[in-house]
Order: structure tokens, then sequence, then C-alpha cells
């Protein structure tokens, strides 16, 4: 084998321009939230009536066959030992009143909430008619909503100094608003900023798969309950997770929870971001759709529509958000 330096003949050939290199094509894309727009997904999904009726039927046939088998288990304990089966039959007892008060604590969460939604369907009334007397009704229900509360007693007792100088329904409606709902205005969204934080937290840093659709789901969920309860409506379990299928199902009708130029150019660096690195560029987009569904859940469990105040800007809180955890650009 020849050994030597190798002669290639270059003559004819075209010289190389880097103008002429193809584009090298980027293949990470813009961050669209997976995460967020699944969770949407799964809690606004409707299931089918097929669903619901086996899904009713298996559990009245267990709560049967496990109730046949605690009667039988009683019984036989009794016949061998009346000690033990009068121990076995008031724990069962016990459990039962247990299950009871659960149920009664679902039923007045309902209320709560279905409150709530009353107040706000009287409220946009009196403001679409400007009825004073309506409005007059609703600043009563108000009132007597938050009359056990002290974190609006200075808004009450301003209140009420002050409404019946006031004649018309549309002043009368912005002076509770702004009087009894701004302070808790403030405490919802510093929520909706702590649930964005956390989601895109986790997101960016947390690589492991399920990860960041786990912590969307219950960060979500939390921030929800936690704006039921700030307005006055707390909620239970079914409560909770039935308020958060009316919030997404509305976001998922309306499409918020997609992505688009909008939300891109309102996050702080979202597109800078995702050129960067796509865990930062989903855990900004995914934050910034936890605070639109914050949003609607302060719409949603607001006694008064947004009317003498403005209603928060999704830029804004997630701002706020992730202010020192990812730097503008």
């Amino acid at each position: 084998m020849t050994r030597g330096p190798v002669l290639i003949d270059l003559e004819g050939t075209k010289a190389a321009q880097p103008e002429a290199a193809p584009l090298v094509q980027d293949d990470i894309g813009m961050p669209q939230g997976v995460a967020m727009q699944q969770v949407a997904a799964i809690a606004a999904r409707r299931p089918s009536r097929l669903a619901r009726w086996f899904w009713s039927v298996t559990l009245a046939l267990a709560g049967f066959v496990v109730s046949l088998a605690a009667w039988d288990y009683v019984t036989g304990l009794l016949a061998r030992s009346p000690l033990l089966g009068g121990i076995a039959t008031v724990l069962i007892g016990l459990l039962m009143l247990v299950l009871l008060i659960i149920g009664v604590r679902e039923l007045a969460a309902f209320g709560r909430l279905r409150k709530l939604d009353t107040i706000q369907h009287h409220a946009k009334e009196a403001l679409v008619s400007l009825d004073l007397q309506q409005a007059r009704r609703v600043v009563g229900e108000i009132e007597a909503l938050y009359s056990n509360r002290d974190d609006t007693a200075w808004g009450r007792a301003e209140l009420k100094s002050r409404q019946a100088d006031i004649l018309d329904a549309d002043g009368l409606l912005g002076l509770a608003e702004t009087a009894l709902l701004k302070p808790l205005d403030a405490r919802a969204q510093r929520e909706v900023e702590a649930a964005a934080r956390q989601v895109a937290t986790v997101t960016a840093i947390v690589p492991l798969a399920l990860a960041d659709l786990f912590t969307a789901l219950t960060a979500n969920l939390r921030m929800i309950r936690r704006i039921a309860e700030i307005y006055g409506g707390r909620s239970g379990t079914l409560g909770s997770w039935r308020l958060t299928r009316t919030v997404l199902t509305h976001l998922v009708a309306t499409g918020a929870v997609a992505v688009g130029d909008d939300l891109i150019g309102s996050v702080a660096g979202g597109g800078v971001l995702s050129k960067v690195s796509r865990r930062f560029g989903e855990g900004v987009i995914n934050g910034a759709l936890t605070a639109r569904v914050g949003v609607a859940a302060i719409e949603v469990c607001r006694p008064l529509p947004f009317h003498a105040t403005k209603k928060p800007s999704v830029s804004s809180l997630v701002g706020r958000a992730m202010s020192g955890l990812f730097s503008r650009s």
C-alpha cells in the first residue's frame, strides 16, 4: 500500500460558500404547555352516559357486597362473642356517622358555591337594569355572607357607613366591590401566583415523566379550592372537583387553554427561553396557563362581577410569579 500525501483534484468543482450552506432546522419548537392542556382535557372531559351507568352500578354493587359482608361478620361475631360483636357494631356505627358527616359537609359545600353563583347572577341583573332596590338586596346578601369573617370587618363597616349616601345601583355595587372584595382579590391573586410559580418550577427543573402533569393537576385543584375559600365558598372534595370542571370546561370552550401568540408575547421572555431550553419554555407557558385558570376561577367564585375594579391580567400575574425564577429578556 502506497504511503504519502494524497492529492485531490479540485479543478472543476465549485468552492463551498458559507451562504450556500443549508439552514439548520430548529426542531425545538415553541413551547405548548402540554401538561396544562392535558390537565384541562382530563378535567373538562365529560364521561359518556354508558360510563356513568357503569360506575354507578359498580359502586352500588360494591356497597351492597361490603354491607352484606359487614352484616355477616358482625352477626357471626355476636354469635361467637357478644362482647366482640358489640365492639364491632359500635365501630361500624361510628364509621357510618363519620360518612354521614362527610356527606352533610359536601352538601353544605355545594350550597355555598350555589349561593356565590346566585349572588353573582343577581348582581349582573342589577347592573344591567340599574335597579337600586335589587342592588341593595345584593349588598345585603354579601354582608350576610361575610358577617362572621374578621378579615372583612373594616370593609363591612366602610360599606355600612357610606351605602346610605349612594342612590344608584352602579355606585352601590362599586362601593361593595372596592370595600369588601378588593382585599380578597389581592389574596386570591397571591394564590394564583404561587400556583403558577410551582407549576413552572417543577416543569422546568424536574425531568421525571408525568411529574409536570401531576404537579399541574394538584396545584390547580388546590389553587381553585383556596380561591373558593377566600371568597366564602369553602368546598369539599366533590365540590372542588366540580368547581374545577366548571372552570376548565369554560376555558376549553373558549379556547383559552390553547397557546397562541398573544400568550407567548405576554409571558416575560417566554420566546427567548424556549430557544435556550425547551423545559424552561414549557415551564413558563404552563405557569401562564395556570394563571389563566386562576383568573377564570376568580371570576367564577367572586360574588360580584368585575366592574369597579379591573380584572387581573395574566401577564402581570405571571410576571410577579416568575420574578426571581426566570430572568426577563
